[in-house]
Order: structure tokens, then C-alpha cells, then sequence
């Protein structure tokens, strides 16, 4: 056992005392160590940038999905997705890659308020339904007006469910103020900011489109999203009969969202769906569609696949630059034997082993290699700290994608530096220190 210790504390020793070599034989060659460091520095640059900039696409569409229900159904003229020859919508080139088919998707009849009520009269599954379409007006309140015309979504009942709304002053429009059709409206933190800089709003009346409508709630702020599907901050809500009345249309075409029953999926809600509007709008068998079903998963799984690519492509860039730092390392690391050559000889015959030899130039490798990845990641660190982002993306770098950074770095340098490292190990003693 004693044996044992004091064969490891002497590894130890020479351990330190080859990286000790390892840092001055780095220090006297500073243009060759930054030559060495450029490399792996682009390298790491790249695959660090890519991971940061994936981690903040992804925690921003996380973001903005938290704006609907996660398992909502959408019936609508358009797909999410080009859609195969049996109507289902074919993200990942599975039934072979089709082509978004615009053209044919525009022609199809529009959805409306009709289907709504099918639907609701019909369905088994949902739990509950919301017809919506989308307006655009001018708000006014006295002699503040929004800066632009906002969106003014005209909805049925179940908004709030359908797109976790939260008020954060007064209250939602109620159900019987929905079915009613009554000139009330929820409105955005921005125009809520814009209208009434230093006035509550709740209570207030607005003109939209010349209409009068009372300001009943104020939607809890959202911030800005990459996938802000649902720009709350800067819309207004009101009931759907309503929005006919002030957008004077007879019958608008707009979007009709479902929800499952506890314990029902997604996928028979869908299906539940699709035959039912096939029944509403007396489609015969074997004729296709002529609307669309669209998950939010759908849509959640496309956008997972699109990161996905990005990731890829950033390895293959990033591969690259690492691969010309790789062998840049292992040139200058084979030139740093030839040049001490001499060394080795006297240290091997001074009793060194082979190991002692290679853990030098390993160390050699390895310092240069994880130094080049701190350069590099010290470089992303300040882009961010100047980089005037808004503080509502989530972009900052992470410590688990420093340590992927140090990590590949550690393997480029250890695996460039082991050829060279290897030939030092088994230089003859006698012949090495005989060199010219």
C-alpha cells in the first residue's frame, strides 16, 4: 500500500512539473501559441454562438406558445403545413416532401360562424369552442389616439381559456356580455400605456371605427416573443356579434379553435373534427377537403425540427474551423518536438518514462486547446454584454454551453496533440540527445 502512494505522489509530481514546462515552453513562444489558439478560438466562437442562440430561439417559442392552450385544434382554409394527398399534414417529408400547395388552399370556401355552431352543437370531445377573426382600427380616446391601426380580435366565448388571457386590471368580458353582442372591450398593456398615460381605463369609453365601446380590462403585459403569434400588448378584444356591427361585415370568414374534454387527445379531437365539418359541409367520400385540422403540437414539432437543422448546420460550420485548429495544434506541436528534442533525450535518460513525455505535450495541447475556447467564449460573452438585445429575449450564455465549449475543446486539443506526443514518447535516448 505504501508502495502504492509513493508511486502516485511521484506521478503527481511529474504531472505538475510537465505542465509547469508545459506553461513557460507556452509563454517564450507567444506568436506560435497565438497561431495555435486562432483555430479552436473561431471554432468554439461558432458552436458556442449556435447553441446560445438556439437555447434563445427556443426559450422565445416557448415563450410565445404560452399564449394558447397547449393541446388547442384549429379548423381552418389554411394548413400549418403542406399537406399529402390524404390531407395530413406532412412535416418531416415522411410520405415524401409536397409542396406548400397555396394556390389550391386559397380557393377553399371560407369558415364561418355557421361551422361554429355545428360544430358546438355536434362535437362529443371538445370541451369548449372559440370563433375568432381578426380586424384592424384606429383607437381612439380623446384626443389620444394608438399611433397605428391595432388588431381588434372579434371572439366568441372562451377566450380566455383558449389563449390564457390574463387580465390585469378590471375583468374579462363576461359570457352573457359575448352572446349579447354588447360594446365592451379588453385592451392591451401598449394601448392601455398609449390611451390613458396617467387615467385608469376601466370604465372608460373608446371610439373604434366611431363606435363607442367601454374599456372593461386590461391585459396582463406580455413582452415581445420571436413566435408572438398573439400580439396582446397591442390588441384589442371585443365580442364577435360586436365586431360585425363595428367592421360592418355580414358574414366574416375567420378561425375556429377547439379544446379536448379531459382525458380526450388531440388527435380524436381532430378526427372528431374533420368528419364533422366533412358532414357540415356534405363532402362525399373520396372527395378530399377543403379545410384544414391544426395541432398546436404540429406546429411545436416544426419549429423543434427547424432548431434542429440550424443545430446541425452550425456543427458542420463549426467542425470546420475546429478541424484547422486540430491541425494547427498538432503542426506546431510535432514542430515543438523537433525543437526539443535534445530535452527529451536528457530527460529520458534521466530516468523519465514515456508517460512523463506524453503527459507534456497532451498538457501542451490540451492548455492551448481549452485557452482557445476561453478566448472564444470570452468574445461571445462581450458581444452579448454590448449588443444592445431587448431584455424580453431571453438571450444569455449559459454555463452548461461553456462547459460544451471547453469540453469539445479539451477533445480537439487531446486528440491533435496525442500523434505528437506519442513520437516524442518513443524517441531513443541517445539518438535524441545526439541530434542536430
Amino acid at each position: 500500500m505504501k508502495s502504492l502512494i509513493k508511486k502516485g505522489r511521484v506521478v503527481l509530481i511529474q504531472l505538475r512539473e510537465g505542465v509547469t514546462f508545459t506553461w513557460n515552453e507556452l509563454k517564450n513562444n507567444k506568436f506560435r501559441t497565438f497561431l495555435s489558439l486562432l483555430g479552436v478560438s473561431i471554432g468554439i466562437f461558432t458552436i458556442v454562438s449556435i447553441f446560445t442562440a438556439i437555447d434563445a430561439l427556443r426559450s422565445n417559442v416557448k415563450k410565445g406558445f404560452e399564449s394558447f392552450s397547449s393541446n388547442l385544434v384549429q379548423v381552418s382554409k389554411w394548413p400549418m403545413g403542406p399537406e399529402d394527398e390524404d390531407g395530413n399534414i406532412n412535416m418531416d417529408g415522411s410520405a415524401g416532401f409536397t409542396e406548400y400547395r397555396w394556390w389550391d388552399y386559397l380557393k377553399r370556401p371560407d369558415i364561418t360562424y355557421n361551422h361554429y355552431k355545428y360544430l358546438k352543437a355536434n362535437s362529443k370531445l371538445a370541451d369548449d369552442f372559440l370563433f375568432a377573426y381578426g380586424g384592424s382600427a384606429r383607437i381612439k380616446y380623446g384626443r389620444n389616439t394608438t399611433s397605428g391601426e391595432v388588431n381588434v380580435g372579434c371572439t366568441t366565448n372562451a377566450l380566455e381559456k383558449m389563449l390564457k388571457i390574463n387580465i390585469d386590471r378590471g375583468r374579462m368580458i363576461t359570457k352573457a356580455e359575448f352572446d349579447a353582442g354588447s360594446l365592451v372591450a379588453i385592451i392591451g398593456s401598449s394601448i392601455a400605456n398609449s390611451l390613458f398615460p396617467e387615467e385608469n381605463p376601466i370604465g372608460k369609453v373608446v371610439k373604434i371605427k366611431g363606435y363607442s365601446v367601454t374599456v372593461v380590462g386590461v391585459i396582463e403585459k406580455q413582452g415581445q416573443s420571436i413566435t408572438n403569434f398573439t400580439d396582446t400588448d397591442n390588441a384589442a378584444y371585443i365580442p364577435y356579434l360586436a365586431g360585425k356591427i363595428i367592421f360592418g361585415l355580414r358574414e366574416p370568414d375567420g378561425e375556429l379553435n377547439a379544446i379536448p374534454k379531459e382525458g380526450v387527445t388531440s388527435e380524436e379531437l381532430s378526427q372528431e373534427l374533420r368528419l364533422l365539418m366533412r358532414q357540415a359541409r356534405r363532402i362525399r367520400p373520396g372527395q378530399k377537403n377543403d379545410f384544414s385540422i391544426n395541432q398546436m403540437a404540429t406546429l411545436q414539432d416544426m419549429l423543434e425540427q427547424i432548431l434542429g437543422v440550424i443545430k446541425t448546420v452550425g456543427w458542420i460550420i463549426a467542425a470546420f474551423s475546429l478541424l484547422i485548429g486540430g491541425f494547427g495544434i498538432a503542426n506546431i506541436m510535432f514542430v515543438s518536438v523537433k525543437e526539443r528534442t535534445k530535452i527529451i533525450g536528457i530527460q529520458k535518460a534521466l530516468g523519465a518514462k514515456r508517460y512523463f513525455i506524453m503527459t507534456q505535450f497532451l498538457a501542451e495541447a490540451l492548455i492551448l486547446a481549452v485557452a482557445g475556447a476561453l478566448v472564444g467564449i470570452l468574445l461571445i460573452a462581450i458581444i452579448l454584454w454590448i449588443a444592445p438585445i431587448p431584455a424580453e429575449y431571453d438571450v444569455h450564455l449559459t454555463f452548461g454551453n461553456i462547459l460544451s465549449g471547453v469540453a469539445i475543446a479539451s477533445v480537439i486539443g487531446i486528440l491533435s496533440g496525442l500523434l505528437p506526443a506519442w513520437s516524442a514518447a518513443r524517441l531513443n535516448p541517445v539518438d535524441a540527445i545526439n541530434s542536430k
